[in-house]
């Protein structure tokens, strides 16, 4: 039982979805409109009272169940279709907005009009009933009625006349004859022709005599009277009115006569009738005038009913109308919207890259199929473009990948800019050399990402020449460096001139050219200055010791004063005879000879002289007790260490005030580390000194640079020749948090095992 009520279910509801489905079909819901509006003037006929259907009211009732049921389709089928419109709204569907918009609009212009002409119909119906059962309405009809009326009434009187004056005469002719022995009421042709030509001079159609009891004619008389018969007799309530001394007055409009029924004097078995003819048009305006005026009055008697009615009529019209305009909106709406929606979508897709998205054009020749037609050329159009756009893109991205191939393996700097000096195209060298990711500075001006290149691009830009070439000096990584800059410049001539179209800046850093061509420089100097100058200075130094062991005991006037000059003389030659060692040491550095030594024994052995050298100041060592071992030179390590204690001891003497406030005589504070961080060892010197001048602080390990008042600049110079060739690095740096220098110097490592 259970598996059949489920059955059945599935049944309905797949007969309940199909007949859904069909009544959202364009045709069926035409269908429904014009069945709404036949059954809308069924119903106006129904509620009208006319002959055909208002005597019926089983079928008023069946017209108002199809109505009821039609109206229940059509507003399925307009909720159906406005709750899908909705719903595809909600969802945002393409066009769905529009679809709404137009729905909406179809719907007002359909219901405005309505609701004014029904209230217009309303109002103007309310005053017209009040003007159809006004008081002189009522007045000229009854006044009609009565005028009608009167004139029957009339025909009535004058008949009466008739017939008592007749029967008057027929007693009285009766009267006569008895007396000579005659009986008129019995002869039956006697009274015939009595009767007909009475009825002829008086004007009557039939003169009859009958006998009530017999029911039969006695006598007759008249032009339509001489063939009377029983048929023609009155009724039997018309003799008996008659008998009680009363003329019965027969007027029947259908048969348009008077009759007249009276008694024959004292003779009851006998009566006369007469009939007179009346004008038929007469007799039917008067019928037609009291069927007026008692239609007049029902209708005043049910004015209320009257007007709710036309009201209902009026609302189901509007009903329909509004339901028949939502419909015809709802499909002219499809057929608006439909080709903009599958445009939009269209679109969309064209908006995400699927150029091969097309439209129905239609078969119609109006605006939205010319739309159609043209967004299908367009995406044709696009989609070709489309192809050759990515054909020429492919040939530039080979010709790109090619050119950044190359500019890969090219050394130098390249950077690429357009006309505005935006960057465009660096290599991988560009970002080497200024310390910096080129790469995610395209699209940035050159101008702001290294103002020093942007100087001179506003220079060949300035003055519109094809190259400009000079050198610039950067911060690379905190690093000053200096670049051979050539910029070129890709001219487009063009009508109003020439313009530049882009530029190439090519850049090379020729920091290290030019220290060594410095220290080159500087080398050949020092090895002339030695040359010159150390020759001359051994006599000079043996002359004044000669002239000191010589004349000192000969001059008497001021010995202290020869002694001293003598002395200053001697060792301003010594001072000079260092200076000539340090030229000469500098220009001809010896090659140094490597084998595997203890760094922290070497420390500990330059340490001892230091301490001997400079007793004020304290030194603090932080030194492995063995190793690590380094591949070097141990003299030639061991005299840069000793040059950077040195310096570290002279930045602390050249402190303004030396600090004593300890009472140990100590004024300054150097601090050795040796650290191992594979695959080299750190030595760093740190003292409080006087710290690194801001000046020239680059160019401090190059020759002859110095700020000291004796030094020669060539210490920091040799330290850093031995660095590189022991393949290590020295670095200056400002000690963290407090004043005074770190120099830092940098070995590679070599273990117990040669690792």
């Amino acid at each position: 039982m259970t598996m059949n009520a489920t059955q059945r279910s599935s049944v309905a509801y797949r007969l309940a979805r199909r007949v859904l489905d069909m009544l959202v079909r364009r045709n069926v819901a035409l269908v429904l409109v014009l069945l709404a509006l036949v059954l809308g003037v069924a119903t106006f006929v129904v509620l009208s009272g006319g002959k055909s259907l208002a005597h019926h009211p089983q079928l008023q009732a069946l017209v108002f169940i199809l109505n009821f049921l039609v109206l229940l389709l059509l507003a399925t089928s307009l909720t159906e279709k406005i709750g899908r419109v909705l719903a595809e709204r909600r969802s945002g569907l393409a066009g769905a907005r529009l679809h709404v918009r137009l729905v909406t609009l179809f719907g007002i212009v359909a219901v405005a009009p309505t609701i004014v002409v029904g209230t217009f119909a309303a109002v103007f119906f309310h005053y017209g009933i009040q003007i159809w059962f006004s008081d002189r309405v009522n007045t000229a009809l009854n006044e009609a009625l009565e005028t009608s009326r009167g004139y029957l009434q009339e025909h009535n009187a004058n008949i009466r006349t008739e017939a008592f004056s007749l029967a008057n005469y027929l007693v009285s002719a009766q009267n006569g004859l008895s007396g000579s022995g005659g009986d008129l009421l019995h002869d039956p042709d006697a009274l015939s022709q009595v009767l007909d030509s009475q009825a002829t001079l008086r004007g009557l159609d039939v003169a009859v005599v009958y006998d009530p009891f017999t029911n039969t004619v006695v006598a007759s008389g008249g032009l339509m009277g001489r063939a009377a018969n029983r048929k023609d007799l009155p009724p039997p309530a018309a003799t008996l009115m008659a008998r009680t001394n009363e003329i019965a007055i027969l007027d029947s409009p259908d048969e348009k006569t008077v009759r007249a029924v009276v008694t024959l004097g004292d003779t009851p078995s006998l009566m006369l009738m007469i009939e007179r003819p009346v004008d038929p048009d007469i007799l039917e305006h008067m019928h037609r005038t009291e069927q007026v005026v008692a239609d007049y009055q029902r209708l005043n008697g049910n004015r209320a009913k009257i007007q709710f009615t036309f009201v209902l009529i009026f609302a189901l019209v509007a009903v329909l109308v509004l339901g028949a305009a939502i419909l015809i909106g709802l499909m002219l709406a499809n057929q608006i919207v439909r080709p903009l929606g599958l445009l939009i979508l269209a679109s969309e897709r064209v908006s995400k890259g699927n150029l091969d998205s097309n439209v129905p054009e239609g078969e119609r020749d109006d605006e939205v199929s010319s739309l159609s037609r043209a967004f299908n050329r367009m995406t044709t159009q696009l989609a070709t473009q489309r192809a050759e756009l990515v054909n020429a893109t492919n040939q530039i991205n080979e010709r790109r990948r090619f050119t950044e191939a190359v500019l890969s393996g090219v050394s130098a700097g390249v950077i690429g800019l357009d006309s505005q000096g935006m960057i465009e195209l660096p290599n991988r060298a560009a970002s080497v050399l200024l310390q910096r990711d080129m790469s995610a500075c395209v699209g940035q001006s050159l101008t702001d990402v290294v103002p020093e290149l942007g100087t001179m691009l506003g220079r060949i830009a300035q003055e519109k020449g094809r190259e400009l070439t000079g050198e610039v000096q950067v911060l690379a990584g905190g690093r000053a460096c200096t670049l051979l800059v050539r910029i070129g410049a890709e001219m487009q001539s063009t009508v109003t001139g020439d313009f530049a179209d882009g530029y190439v800046v090519t850049f090379d850093d020729i920091t290290a050219l030019q220290v060594a061509q410095r220290k080159a420089a500087w080398a050949d100097v020092a090895r002339r200055i030695a040359h010159e100058i150390k020759n001359p200075l051994t006599p000079i130094q043996l002359a004044a010791e000669r002239l000191k062991r010589r004349f000192l005991r000969e001059i008497s006037s001021d010995p202290d004063t020869f002694a001293q000059c003598v002395d200053t003389i001697i060792r301003h030659v010594g001072d000079i005879g260092r200076m000539v060692d340090e030229f000469s040491a500098f220009a001809r550095m010896p090659q140094p000879v490597m084998r595997m030594e203890d760094l922290s024994r070497i420390v500990r052995e330059a340490l001892i002289l230091q301490r001997n050298a400079h007793p004020e100041i304290r030194y603090e060592v932080n030194l492995p007790d063995r190793g690590p071992l380094v591949k070097c030179d141990r003299r030639l390590v061991g005299q840069a260490l000793t040059n950077l204690l040195q310096n570290a001891a002279d930045a602390i003497a050249m402190r303004p005030a030396p600090d004593t406030s300890g009472g140990d005589g100590v004024i300054g504070v150097i601090r050795i580390t040796l650290t191992r961080h594979d695959p080299d060892v750190v030595l760093s010197v740190e003292d409080d000194g006087i710290g690194l001048p801001v000046e020239d602080r680059a160019r401090l390990t190059e020759p002859y640079v110095t700020h000291k008042p004796k030094g020669t600049g060539l210490g920091l110079a040799i330290v850093k020749k031995i660095l590189e060739d022991h393949g290590g690095s020295i670095g200056l740096a400002d000690r963290a948090g407090s004043r005074g220098a770190v120099s830092t110097l940098i070995l590679p490592i070599k273990d117990d095992h040669g690792a």
